[in-house]
């Protein structure tokens, strides 16, 4: 147990060691690359020092390479390795036997506040310490050791996924045993939003993909740790890690820069949501007839309202536009133009029919409920939208007309002043020359007088119309208000003009009659209508 003990302490030092040596190597990193135009030397991925001067016809960045090059080759090509410093006038140069490493000039020194001498002591540790390093990077001992590491972290990770499947599956039985006591139907009334069941699929789907997501993040936060066993592949560690934290990096970084924007978004949001609430409470106010303006109809209050609720929510965006992430990048513009030409080119003949509405609203031809004939369409007004008008005609089928047809077009209302003025009806007959006018007046008055749906107080009239060939023609005009009962009151009207010329014996000459009479006998008798019918 003992023995278990130690060499678990062992392993867990070395993972220890690695990680701290690879965190102090990629803070010197980092540290070094703030310095403008420095490029790294390396011995096998491993950043020795930073380059940041030109010396001759090489610029920095070529020095460097050049120069991690004959390290990597002096390393492979000796055993023991010696670092010599040759000194001359402004220059020291680093050598291993006959081997030129670099050159440390004067030049070098500006940014490290060292002399060359110093200088060229801090290179030679530092490459003499890396050579040592790598040595025993590579030897077997160390080698089995981090086999030896890479099989404990697999094993952890083995292990650790295999409790949280455990745990899962702990859980599942859980809540299928205790589904009866913890779930419930969610309902309103008697409308069931969820039963127990989709419930209990619901808790089961969510509680699989908390494991996944607790098994992705344990894989992906070891997966470094087994990376940075091996020196080769530490700088897939770094990598893996940017991967990921660089977009949340840049996301946090730009949230945090936007928030001001964000702010005052909301600042002239809430001003024009409050100034809107202010605006509806006096259409409102007028709607009711609270308020009354000279010139201003109540039925125009609410789209009277919808206009200027538009127009500001729109002048709002007009407002919020400069402030929205990516509003002045030219792909943003680009794709707003586009949407907008794409709008305006598709929806032409709606806006035609929305300015139609509009135009509609205020001219006031008719409203909800009203009898109304456009073209040759006659029915109830059941809906007015700012795109269509809706009627309901005596048959009860539903016909949609646009707008703009309406106002390119003549428009009949009949209930506009039905229940003040009465609406006029007019019957045409024609009856024979030698029936006296009068008499045909007092019968056609006498049948409006039998018909129920008309108006008693008002005067009803004949008008004789025309004097054709054969007939005179007579008009009967009834009042009514009943404006959704036409073919009823027509109806009525017709068959009551027949009983009373029948009893009064008028013979209807309409249209007219080519008769062959025996004598003069009428075509119509007062109870009975001869079985010879006069032909038309």
């Amino acid at each position: 147990m003992k023995r278990y003990l130690f060499i678990v302490l062992l392993v867990s030092f070395n993972l220890l060691n690695i990680v701290y040596s690879q965190s102090n190597k990629q803070n010197l990193a980092k540290e070094e690359s703030q310095l403008s135009d420095a490029f790294p030397v390396k011995l096998f991925n491993d950043t020795l020092f930073y380059v940041d001067t030109k010396l001759g016809t090489l610029t920095a960045e070529e020095r460097a390479k050049y120069i991690s090059a004959r390290i990597e080759r002096v390393f492979d090509d000796n055993d023991s390795i010696q670092i010599i410093l040759s000194q001359n006038e402004n220059t020291v140069d680093l050598m291993c036997d006959e081997t030129f490493i670099m050159t440390v000039h004067e030049h070098d020194t500006i940014s490290k506040n060292m002399s060359v001498e110093q200088l060229a002591e801090n290179y030679k540790s530092l490459i003499v310490s890396s050579f040592v390093k790598a040595k025993k990077d590579r030897s077997l001992l160390t080698i089995l050791v981090r086999i030896g590491l890479v099989l404990l972290v697999l094993s952890a990770i083995w292990l650790m996924i295999y409790l949280l499947r455990l745990g899962h599956r702990y859980l599942e039985n859980k809540v299928i045993a205790n589904k009866d006591k913890w779930l419930r139907n969610l309902s309103y009334k008697d409308y069931t939003f969820i039963t127990a069941n989709q419930e209990l699929k619901v808790a089961l789907w969510f509680l699989n993909i908390l494991q996944w997501a607790a098994i992705i993040i344990l894989i992906y936060l070891l997966l470094p740790l087994i990376f940075s066993i091996f020196p080769f592949s530490r700088g897939w560690a770094t990598a893996l890690f940017d991967v990921i934290w660089d977009p949340f990096k840049k996301i946090i970084t730009s949230v945090w820069h936007y928030l001001p924007n964000l702010f005052a978004i909301i600042v002239i949001y809430f001003v024009f949501k409050y100034l809107i609430r202010f605006i509806r409470y006096i259409f409102n106010e007028i709607e009711v007839g609270k308020l009354k303006i000279s010139g201003f109809h109540r039925d125009w209050a609410v789209p009277t309202f919808s206009i200027v609720r538009f127009l500001l929510y729109a002048f709002m965006f007009v407002l919020i536009f400069p402030y929205l992430p990516g509003s002045d990048s030219r792909v943003f513009q680009g794709v707003s133009v586009f949407l907008g030409l794409l709008v305006s080119l598709g929806s032409s003949s709606a806006i035609s029919n929305m300015v139609a509405g509009l135009v509609i609203t205020y001219m006031r031809p008719f409203k909800i409920g009203d009898r109304i004939k456009i073209g040759d369409v006659v029915g109830n007004v059941v809906e007015k939208t700012m795109l269509v008008t809706r009627l309901r005609t005596s048959n009860n089928e539903n016909i949609t007309i646009p707008n703009s047809a309406i106002l390119s077009g003549n428009t009949t209302n009949y209930s506009s002043l039905a229940q003040t003025e009465g609406l006029i009806l007019s019957a045409m007959v024609t009856i024979s020359y030698n029936v006296p006018w009068r008499n045909v007046h007092e019968a056609l008055l006498e049948a409006a007088k039998r018909t129920e749906q008309l108006d008693k107080e008002k005067k009803h009239f004949v008008l004789q119309t025309a004097l054709n060939d054969f007939n005179v023609e007579y008009q009967l005009n009834v009042y009514t208000n009943e404006t959704n009962a036409f073919a009823p009151i027509y109806n009525d009207v017709y068959q009551n003009i027949q009983d009373v010329c029948a009893e009064r014996g008028i013979e209807i000459m309409s249209p007219h009659y080519l008769v062959q009479r025996d004598g003069h006998l009428s075509t119509m008798s007062i109870n009975e209508i001869s079985d010879n019918t006069p032909s038309k």
